[in-house]
Formats: structure tokens, sequence, C-alpha cells
């Protein structure tokens, strides 16, 4: 017969009371366990005025999409749609306001007709640069202004990339006064439009997808669009022979987020700072892009495609900066708001042009010396 010892029965009784333990057996009932609830998953869609996939613009809309449900973990993912394929590009405005999508990625001089002040915050003619516009949107009062013209409309807006300076356009003629412009049909939007219509020439607005085809069947005579690296991709060169520069109408243009203000707002705090943040990073990666790919773009379309790269002269260039100083007066006398935007516009411009006087421009023309 087994013998026990006292030390052996209180071993014993431990390994007894570990077994019943771990197979319920104790008097006091185990409290559950309880399972982590899962992150709650959202989808939002983005609908877009760009074709699908188009450099620079498209492929900006599925970077920023793409940063949001990364940097959320996944909880916040976004389906971007091209222009038309779930609303017209030029109708995602309203399509954003009304909540058929969450996201609108496009450009505000495209909604002048709903807001006429809202196209001061893509691009102004002799105006803002990329950096000099970004600086006034977020640290010289420009966001707040912009938010208070779409806060009847249920939008926020949010910057969505930059293209920098833009080009002058595509000519079927030459350019050699400002008697040329008159009678012209040219795709060319926003503020740059209406500039355009007070020299003498009719301003048409079609989103990019309709650009090629209605200079190519002569529906319009010029068009302006982007710059080299987009305007490659559309394969201009095949319908107009000039390309004048410099983008007098667009120095710094403004790329838009359009967002669904109560959807935003049922956001939790982290995600709605997340697609904050995504948007800034897309401000600043689509302006780097255009930087790092236009001028490749530019020898291309001159070196392979005999593209008659000419620099608007400058008499002509002098003839429209002075009517655009007087369309910009003209547009923010239209209207109260406008007027309030165009102030701060010009106030910021003239305090860092200022600046720019002894930095930016100082250096590059110091830097060109031969």
């Amino acid at each position: 017969m087994l013998k026990i010892n006292k030390w052996g029965k209180w071993a014993l009784a431990g390994v007894t009371a570990a077994m019943l333990s771990a197979c319920g057996g104790s008097d006091k009932p185990q409290e559950a366990v309880k399972a982590e609830p899962k992150p709650e998953k959202i989808e939002w869609k983005m609908v877009t005025t760009w074709p699908k996939n188009f450099p620079g613009l498209g492929t900006g809309a599925e970077y920023m999409a793409k940063n949001i449900t990364e940097m959320s973990g996944g909880r916040l993912t976004v389906k971007v749609y091209a222009a038309g394929e779930l609303v017209p590009p030029l109708e995602i405005f309203d399509a954003v306001s009304r909540g058929t999508a969450e996201l609108g990625h496009g450009a505000s001089y495209y909604w002048k007709g709903k807001v006429p002040a809202a196209q001061f915050f893509t691009a102004v003619p002799f105006g803002m640069t990329a950096q000099e516009i970004n600086s006034w949107i977020y640290h010289g009062g420009g966001m707040a202004l912009w938010e208070e013209i779409y806060e009847p409309f249920n939008l926020i807006p949010l910057t969505s990339g930059n293209s920098g300076v833009q080009m002058g356009g595509w000519f079927n003629k030459e350019i050699k006064s400002l008697e040329d412009f008159q009678g012209l049909k040219m795709r060319i939007p926003g503020l740059g439009g209406e500039v355009l219509s007070k020299v003498g020439g009719t301003p048409i607005n079609l989103p990019g997808g309709e650009i090629f085809t209605a200079l190519q069947t002569g529906t319009i005579d010029a068009t302006e669009f982007v710059g080299p690296y987009n305007d490659l991709a559309f394969g201009l060169y095949k319908a107009a022979k000039y390309y004048y520069y410099p983008g007098w109408h667009e120095p710094g243009s403004e790329m838009e987020l359009l967002v669904n203000k109560q959807a935003f707002e049922a956001l939790p705090k982290d995600l709605q700072a997340i697609v904050r943040a995504a948007s800034r990073q897309a401000t600043q990666d689509m302006l780097d892009e255009f930087t790092a790919k236009n001028n490749d773009a530019l020898q291309t379309l001159i070196n392979e495609h005999n593209v008659d790269l000419r620099p608007f002269p400058k008499d002509v260039l002098k003839a429209l900066k002075k009517a655009s100083e007087e369309t910009l007066d003209e547009v923010a006398a239209g209207d109260e708001m406008s007027k309030k935007v165009y102030e701060s516009f010009k106030n910021f411009m003239s305090k860092v042009s200022a600046w720019h006087s002894v930095s930016e421009r100082a250096y590059i023309n110091a830097r060109d010396t031969e």
C-alpha cells in the first residue's frame, strides 16, 4: 500500500485543486471571457471628374483613396469611380451634396455657375502659384472662406492636389496679337474663361475626356488642359499644332476634394483626422509628380512629335493681364461672397509676393545667371 507523508498530502491537494479549477470544478462561477468588439468598417464612394487612371489627376484620386484605406487599417475604405462611371463628370458637386457619394475629386471652378466664389479656390489668372495658394488656404484664412461658401450645400472642401503652373494651351493658329483671340472657341473653364470672353473669345467648359474629339473635329479651335504630362497622355499634339506657354490663366491649380458633411461628421474623430491628413498628403504628392514628369513629357512632345512650342508674345501677356484685372474686379463686384474671397486672396498674394521677391524669385534669377 502506497504511503503518503504530510508533505505529499499537501502537494496532492494542490494538484487536485488546480485540476478542478481548470475543469470548472470551482465553487465560484467562472467569468465569461469578453471578446474585443470588431471595429466598424465603413465604405465610401469617391466620384471624380477625371478619366479612369488618368496620369496625375485620376491616379491622384486613386492614391488618396488607397491612403485613406491603409491609414485607417481598413476601417474606412474608399472606392473610386472615374468620370461617367457613377455620375457624369460635371455633376459630382450635386452627387456629393445629396449623398449619392461621400467624396468627389475635381476642381472648384467647375461649379462657378452654382457658387461664383468657388472658382477662386482653383486658380486665378496671374494669381498665386501652388506654394502660395496652399499657404493662403491653410495659413491665410482661405480654408475658412471655402468652408463658408460650401456650408449651404452640405459640403466640406479639402485640397486634393495641385498641378503647379500650367501650359498656355494648344492652338490651331498662331497667336501673334490680342486680335487673334477674336472669335476663338477655346476650352478654358473658370476665371480664365471669363478673361477670354472679355478679349473677344468664346470660352467652352468641357470635361477632360471630351477635349481631344472637340479639338480634332473643330468644335473648338484651341484648348488648355494641364501641362505636358497630361497633354501627352491625351494625345492633344495630334489635334493641334501650336503649344503656348506660360499658363497665365492657371498659375497653380488647386484640385478639390468634396466631402459630404453629414457623412464626415458621422465618422469617429480619428477617421476624420485621417481623411484630412490624406488630403494634405495627396496635395503635395500630386505637385511633386507633375514637377517630376512635366519636362520629360515636354521633351517627348518636342523631339518625337515635332510640337511647335512657343511663348505668348509679351504684348499679348500684358493685354491679358490688364483684361484679367478688369475681369476679377467685375466678378468680385457680382456678389458679396466673391468680393470677400477675392479681397482675402489679393491681400495675401500681395504679402507673399513681397516675400518671394527676395526669396524664390531672387534665388531663381541668381541661379539662372550665366
